[in-house]
């Protein structure tokens, strides 16, 4: 098989779709590569290091998409990237498709395998190509939040660990999974008075076990939300429904209530945001805007901003479902892997993820269907 490896054209997105050593695995395995130059640049690798794995390097993206069978990416298509899409292709990225209605029709329109790596699942029904990032996620945000809490940005002034004799900042997480996990360690971390919230008591549990008197647990409700938000310095949205567009959490009134220079990162943003006020995604270019005197930052690819990291962590997770394909074919591979299943949101001209159909009001046909497993 061929597989296709672009340069990321989102703004500031220096992560790269695999690493040296993930071509030296598929070239050993039979398959070519070819990764348009300099896409791992951002990431610190050469276009040398890829030639040396057995990567072929070119120039045209055009002819990159062309002649690739399957297109391997970091962020979904943008609209200059949509021409490019040949029919049949085989996608295989973070597609986030229930806030993307326009990509979703390109993909349906040119019978796109629209591949998400946010939706495959292992036998345990975790989402182990989403794990890296949103550990990632879940600690640069508390990281970026305590920076907008700094006078220059605009913020409180409130330094989150405070010192001794005076009061640390207040930090509330809803979400306890592991973007909320993640953020919940390094907040408690730099010594703030953490409160973590989510519908799960089972993910609370857990998180208790882990951090224990480090952070305070609640069982997520409107009114436990309303009280808790007044008193915070700094809001997390951490809240992930599979396929399906986030649901609004945090109301306008809500906001209303924050005091002035408090800030609220919302990681959810990929999916629609939590958050009422969160009306745009924000870029790492022009992170943030400030709403009833509170910053909001609704950067889609945070993870983006520490390429390195999450370029090795991400393909420590992908180049096993990419061996899969290359190896078997889509349709062969998702056979012998439930899992990587459930990754399908598009193919044949059919969306098989029922959370992207509702979120879009589009028809939905079970995959099984169409391939007959």
């Amino acid at each position: 098989m061929i597989i296709g490896i672009p340069k990321e054209v989102k703004n500031r997105e220096d992560r790269v779709a695999i690493t040296p050593n993930g071509v030296k695995l598929l070239s050993q395995a039979g398959h070519k590569v070819i990764i348009e130059t300099n896409a791992g640049i951002g990431s610190g690798f050469s276009n040398e290091e890829y030639k040396e794995s057995g990567a072929v390097i070119l120039n045209s993206v055009e002819n990159l998409y062309n002649e690739a069978d399957l297109i391997v990416k970091v962020k979904e298509p943008q609209p200059s990237e949509y021409k490019l899409l040949k029919k049949n292709q085989i996608l295989f990225t973070y597609l986030h498709l229930a806030v993307e209605p326009a990509l979703t029709k390109e993909l349906l329109d040119k019978k796109i395998t629209g591949i998400a790596c946010e939706t495959i699942q292992d036998e345990n029904g975790e989402l182990p190509l989403l794990v890296p990032m949103s550990e990632v996620a879940g600690k640069m945000s508390v990281q970026i939040a305590a920076n907008l809490l700094e006078n220059r940005n605009g913020g409180s002034g409130v330094l989150l660990g405070g010192i001794p004799g005076v009061q640390a900042g207040k930090v509330l997480i809803i979400g306890a999974g592991h973007v909320g996990l993640n953020a919940a360690k390094i907040a408690a971390g730099m010594g703030a008075n953490v409160c973590l919230l989510d519908v799960d008591s089972n993910k609370l549990r857990y998180a208790d076990s882990i951090l224990g008197s480090k952070i305070k647990t609640y069982l997520s409700t409107e009114l436990v939300i309303s009280h808790l938000i007044k008193h915070a310095d700094v809001v997390i949205g951490a809240v992930l429904i599979p396929g399906y567009k986030a649901p609004r959490i945090i109301t306008e009134e809500m906001v209303k209530s924050m005091h002035k220079g408090s800030v609220i990162v919302d990681v959810s943003i990929d999916q629609g945001g939590i958050v009422e006020t969160m009306d745009r995604i924000t870029t790492i270019d022009n992170p943030f805007y400030v709403r009833h005197g509170v910053i909001h930052y609704s950067v889609a690819n945070i993870a983006g901003s520490v390429a390195r990291t999450s370029t090795f962590a991400m393909t420590n997770e992908t180049i096993k479902y990419l061996l899969e394909i290359a190896n078997n074919g889509v349709v062969n591979a998702i056979k012998k892997d439930k899992g990587l299943a459930y990754g399908i949101n598009t193919i044949n001209g059919k969306l098989t993820n029922k959370g992207v159909a509702e979120a879009l009001h589009l028809n939905y046909t079970e995959l099984p269907s169409l391939i007959g497993f």
